[in-house]
C-alpha cells in the first residue's frame, strides 16, 4: 500500500444516509479526520476491529488518493491521481454519547483500522466515474450500493472546500461519503467491495 499523509472523511455527504441515522442534512461539506494509522489493506484478510466498545458500523466509500498540491482553480481531473474504494468503519455507540457530549469523534472514527482500502487504479476522470456504481457485500448479499451522482456535494466542491480550508498535497485521501444502507457487523463477517461489477477487494472482520 502506498504511504499516505492526511486522511480526510465526509460526513452525511448523501441524502438518504443522513436521513437513515435521523440527521439534518448539511449545508456545506462537513469534514473530520482519521489518522494515517487507520489505514489498512483490504485484500482478503482480516481486520481487527475493537471487540468491546459497542456496535460497529461499516460505511462504504469511494476514495481519492491525491497526487499534487492543491491550488486554487485546479480540477478534479488535474489533482485526483486514483481512486479506490474503502470502508469507514465506525463505533456507533461512542458516536451517540460523544455526539450527545459536543465532543470530537476521533474516539468513534480514529481507531486503528478504522479506514481500510482496496487497492487503487488510475482516476478514470470525473465524466467516466460518472457511469460507475460501488457497492459492498456482506456475507454475499448486497447491503450499499452508490454513486456519485447521488452526493450531496460533487467531487469538485469537497476539493475545493478541503484544499482552501485545510491543503491537499500528494499522498492525502478522501473518504467522500457513504450512500444508504449502513449497519453493522461483527466478528466473522465477510465484507467484499465491487466496482460495478468487479471485486476490488474484501476482508473477514476480526
Amino acid at each position: 500500500m502506498m504511504a499516505v499523509t492526511n486522511v480526510y472523511c465526509v460526513g452525511r455527504n448523501y441524502k438518504k444516509h443522513a436521513e437513515e441515522l435521523g440527521n439534518d442534512v448539511p449545508q456545506e461539506p462537513m469534514i473530520f479526520l482519521k489518522p494515517s494509522h487507520a489505514v489498512c489493506a483490504l485484500d482478503g484478510g482480516t481486520v481487527e476491529l475493537p471487540k468491546s466498545s459497542g456496535e460497529i458500523h461499516y460505511e462504504t466509500e469511494l476514495v481519492l488518493r491525491i497526487g499534487r498540491a492543491y491550488t486554487p482553480g485546479v480540477t478534479v481531473d488535474e489533482i485526483v491521481a486514483s481512486v479506490a474504494l474503502g470502508i469507514d468503519f465506525t463505533l456507533r455507540d461512542v458516536q451517540s454519547e460523544i455526539k450527545a457530549k459536543g465532543h470530537p469523534w476521533t474516539a468513534a472514527k480514529g481507531f486503528k483500522n478504522s479506514a481500510p482500502l482496496t487497492e487503487e487504479s488510475k482516476f478514470p476522470g470525473i465524466e467516466a466515474l460518472k457511469d460507475v456504481w460501488f457497492s459492498m457485500t456482506k456475507n454475499g448479499e448486497t447491503v450499499q450500493r452508490g454513486n456519485i451522482g447521488s452526493m450531496i456535494f460533487d467531487l469538485q466542491t469537497l476539493i475545493d472546500h478541503i484544499g482552501e480550508r485545510y491543503g491537499l498535497d500528494e499522498g492525502d485521501l478522501i473518504y467522500t461519503g457513504t450512500p444508504e444502507g449502513v449497519g453493522p457487523t461483527v466478528s466473522g463477517d465477510v465484507l467484499e467491495l465491487f466496482w460495478n461489477d468487479e471485486k476490488r477487494g474484501g476482508c473477514t472482520v476480526g
